[in-house]
């Protein structure tokens, strides 16, 4: 299993999003090994199709998917993702993107 996140320079919420997912990983018996990946222009951000730091992708697939296409490629901050949290991502919806893809599912 890869997990990923991915960044733009001086990102706040990269450390913590780095740490909730070892933590995830951990919590799931899985290997706490998260990639780093610095995105550093426009042309990266489109070619990743990158929609704002940071992102999470557990095998190359965003934890949180935008079907709809409403959030545009480019270098941008995450201020929150989960309107119900004070934190910026749901510990739960990553534990899921990392379930179905140990079944093999896609997220």
């Amino acid at each position: 299993m890869r997990a990923e996140v991915l960044y733009v320079a001086e990102c706040p919420h990269r450390g913590p999003a780095v740490k909730l997912l070892g933590d995830v990983l951990i919590s799931e018996g899985i290997p706490p090994v998260v990639h780093e990946i610095l995105v550093a222009d426009e042309i990266h951000a489109r070619e990743l199709q990158f929609r704002g730091s940071p992102t999470i992708r557990i095998n190359g697939r965003d934890v949180l998917p935008d079907p709809q296409n409403l959030r545009p490629f480019g270098l941008s901050c995450v201020v929150n993702l989960n309107p119900n949290s004070a934190s910026f991502l749901s510990p739960d919806a990553i534990r899921s993107a990392v379930r179905k893809a140990g079944q093999g599912e896609k997220l």
